[in-house]
């Protein structure tokens, strides 16, 4: 304050006052501007991009719990709905894994009284005597049991194709024996569904031994169902524990079936074709097949084909409801009105109709809209043919007309006589016709001169001019001296075809092994003729090749989809959403026209019948391409072209595949013999099956058994799969220079070296080089490398073709030997031999 006590005057800046910028917000409004105009309101559009990838999380999380609570009630769904009043009756098959244990006894166990269940219905597959339909009152849920024996192998994978639980029987002290293992084998690859352990005989021991009973047995079991629970089945207290467990088991889904309307036929009666009916025109053989049972998996179609495993594909005329024989009546305690059950509609779900009830037709056919059985294309052998020739043909024949044939003739012989002299050039032109137009002449060809190098290969250079003598002196003497009665008797058994077949086989993949694809050019033929249909790549890898060049007549036949993974999607997600025909748990009668009498006759044999709905085009033949590996029970060798029997998802048929490297690449080649450690492609010609499918190959002996040599997986549906066969063309060094070297024995005339000359070569020790020009008139060649060879060195040459399976689709697969047989024979021999 100033002393005189005058107020002081403030500051005023001059005309350099330094003045700042103002921040630059830009076209942005600050937080305490936006606040302050919202007053407290907060908009979706307002949110910034924080908050909104915060609520997108907080929205794909709801929306993932919201999937997941579906999908869990969806599978409580399904797992309540199975052997309730609105599901099919809950179908387990009885399946005893040791001769030594009876699985009669386990089935009257459990239709006892005392287990709290009503046996209802006696015999209730038809086919299986030992089956029956159970109630359970206590737990509302219905039972179907069948005692399944296991000598008939087919019997078995259709039953457990379609069974809900399968009751495995096991022996108290050894678990199963060897022909249960081989069960277990084909069970798992096809599929195993819920299932349970079942031993007896527990009881019977000391109280002190029963837990060391029960801890071996267990230690046998984890090999093969490491979390199974093993279950006494020695009183009516422990069926009924059995039935509890298998009632509130989880279901394990099989893709192939859970996709699929399926069912297992409960009644089949037959009825001939009227002389007036049908296509056959009065064929007596066929006829109209009604077979009643509960739907399962999807809705089942009237217009879809259906398939009767072991039988064929056959069509639907109509669909008919008859009264369910298994109802689960929950309200036994008080009578029913007489007309109630009547009245109540089969869409409804209700169950409990009586007997006397009218059948109804829920759906019949439409010719023009139901599937057609046609599997094969229409061939038109016209199809790619010129109906007239063009101008500049006709005159190239006009001229060849007009210009005369000239050659050597000997001295006399008329102008008739010289008509019928063949050129040298005709010969070879005609032989290249012959050869064009026969593949498999080719292949026989192919295998014929690999068996006379596995031939060559297996006896020694030094003994082979003596061999024939001491073969004979060989058989003089065995003949001239008496064998030993056991020796006689160990000889009777023994096929020596199928020995010396075996021999030649073993033979034939040791010498691929050690030599693989190694060929010998003939002598007596010209390699470029022998060969022709083989030409060499530049790189296997990226050299192109043609799908669609030369394709052989069967080709014609099939049918290809433009995209098999985007037909294979849309079709799978049609049948999901499908809501049409008989739904799962109705208790229908199909009527299927046109069967052979074959089938009842089959039902009437004992054997079960298993029929499935179609999804469309898989009645269609084409080119089917399956996963499998060499099953290690099997070590004999399997070739290719072999014929096997094949199990595929519902269907099994026979057929002559051939086997291929899985790779990744647009080319593979072909593998002669099935390999042991590693998985192998097997093509074949076969209907059309959608994946996911389990895969069975067996081979069949000549005495009838039947040994699974292979399993796998449906891997794809291609008919542009470039399968390539490779033959190895092998020739010595003769004389060694720096870069260059002079080869033999790989030709033994100048025109094949001349044709194979593009072709490039390599060598065993990684050398690479090209044929520069041949060395006079008996197949040397001078050859050019990227380094010197070796003394020890080997020259080879690739040549490729492409191969295709061949059209040898059987659907019909004989029985195989039931095990009891089997038995008997080793029993018989073992005998024999001590």
């Amino acid at each position: 304050m100033a002393a005189n006590g005058e107020k002081q005057q403030g500051h005023r800046p001059g005309v350099y006052k330094q003045k700042n910028k103002g921040h630059k917000h830009g076209k942005h409004r600050t937080k305490g501007e936006i606040e302050r105009e919202n007053k407290g309101r907060v908009s979706v559009t307002a949110l910034t991009k924080k908050q909104r990838k915060e609520q997108k999380k907080m929205d794909r999380r709801h929306k993932a719990n919201q999937l997941r609570k579906n999908k869990k009630d969806m599978v409580l769904t399904e797992k309540r709905r199975l052997g309730s009043r609105d599901g099919p009756p809950h179908l387990a098959a009885v399946v005893s894994l040791h001769a030594a244990v009876d699985a009669g006894a386990i089935t009257k166990l459990l239709r006892g009284e005392c287990a709290g269940g009503v046996v209802h219905l006696e015999r209730c597959v038809s086919g299986v005597s030992d089956s029956f339909g159970l109630i359970l009152p206590r737990f509302k849920q219905r039972f179907t049991f069948l005692n399944q024996s296991t000598a008939d192998v087919h019997s078995l994978l259709d039953v457990a194709k379609i069974a809900d639980s399968l009751v495995f029987v096991l022996d108290s002290t050894e678990g199963w024996d060897s022909y249960g293992e081989y069960c277990l084998s084909c069970l798992f690859a096809q599929g195993l569904p819920s299932h349970a352990l079942v031993c007896q005989g527990v009881s019977d021991l000391p109280v002190k031994k029963r837990v060391e009973s029960r801890r071996a047995l267990s230690k046998i079991t984890e090999v093969r169902f490491p979390d199974a629970r093993l279950f006494p089945l020695d009183s009516e207290q422990d069926a009924t524990l059995l039935l509890r467990h298998l009632g509130s088991q989880r279901q394990r889904k099989l893709g192939f079936r859970s996709r699929r309307s399926h069912l297992l036929a409960q009644n089949v009666t037959f009825t001939p074709n009227s002389p007036a009916e049908g296509a056959g025109g009065g064929n007596t053989g066929l006829g109209t097949l009604c077979v009643s049972g509960y739907v399962r998996g999807r809705p089942l179609r009237v217009d879809r084909l259906v398939h009767i495993s072991g039988h064929g594909d056959f069509q639907l005329s109509q669909i008919d409801a008859p009264s369910d024989p298994l109802p689960l009546n929950l309200t036994a305690a008080r009578p029913v009105k007489p007309g109630k059950g009547g009245d109540v509609d089969m869409l409804v779900g209700s169950w409990g109709a009586g007997d006397d009830a009218p059948v109804r037709v829920l759906m019949k056919a439409d010719p023009s809209c139901r599937e057609s059985l046609q599997a094969e294309a229409e061939v038109d052998p016209m199809d790619g043919e010129q109906t007239w020739p063009t101008e500049t043909e006709l005159l190239e024949a006009e001229e060849a007309r007009k210009n005369k044939r000239v050659m050597k003739v000997p001295k006399g012989t008329s102008d008739y006589q010289a008509t019928w002299i063949v050129d040298d050039n005709d010969e070879e032109d005609g032989d290249l016709d012959e050869e064009s137009s026969d593949d498999d002449g080719d292949d026989m060809m192919d295998e014929a001169m690999e068996g006379d190098d596995d031939e060559n290969n297996s006896q020694d250079p030094g003994s082979c001019c003596a061999s024939d003598e001491e073969e004979d002196e060989e058989e003089e003497e065995v003949c001239s001296t008496e064998r030993a009665g056991a020796d006689q008797r160990y000889d009777e058994h023994m096929d020596e075809a199928a020995e010396e077949e075996g021999l030649k086989r073993y033979r034939e993949a040791r010498s691929n092994e050690m030599f693989p694809d190694e060929v010998d050019t003939p002598l007596n033929a010209a390699a470029r003729i022998r060969f022709q249909r083989y030409r060499g790549l530049k790189s296997f890898r990226s050299s192109p090749w043609d799908p669609m060049e030369n394709l052989p007549l069967n080709y014609s036949r099939i049918f290809q989809f433009q995209s098999f993974e985007r037909t294979r999607n849309r079709v799978l997600a049609e049948a999901a959403a499908e809501e049409e025909g008989a739904m799962d748990g109705w208790y229908v009668t199909l009527h299927i026209v046109d069967v052979p009498f074959s089938v009842m006759e089959s039902v009437q044999s004992g054997k079960p019948l298993v029929l499935v709905s179609l999804l469309p085009y898989e009645q269609k033949m084409s080119v089917m391409h399956v996963l499998v590996r060499r099953h290690p029970s099997n070590m004999e060798p399997i070739k290719s072209k072999e014929e096997l029997v094949f199990h595929c998802g519902f269907r099994r048929f026979r057929a002559s595949p051939i086997f291929s490297q899985h790779t990744s690449a647009d080319k593979h080649k072909m593998e002669r013999f099935l390999r042991p450690d590693a998985p192998t492609v097997v093509s074949v010609y076969a209907p059309i099956t959608f994946p996911p499918a389990g895969i069975l190959l067996f081979k069949q002996r000549n005495d009838g058994i039947q040994d699974l040599v292979a399993t796998g997986s449906l891997l794809s549906c291609d008919p542009q799969r470039v399968v390539l066969k490779r033959i190895v063309l092998s020739g010595h060094p003769f004389k060694i220079n720096r870069r260059s070297a002079v080869v033999r024995y790989m030709f033994f005339n100048r025109d094949d070296i001349m044709w194979f000359k593009p072709v490039e070569l390599r060598t065993k020790w990684g050398r690479r080089g090209h044929i520069k020009e041949a060395l006079g008139t008996h197949g040397h060649m001078k050859c050019v490398f990227d380094n010197q060879l070796r003394s020890q060195d080997t020259v080879l040459m690739n040549l490729y073709k492409r191969l295709y399976p061949r059209w040898t689709y059987d659907p019909y697969v004989p029985l195989p030997l039931p095990w009891v047989k089997r038995e008997c024979n080793v029993e018989m021999d073992d005998s024999e031999m001590e």
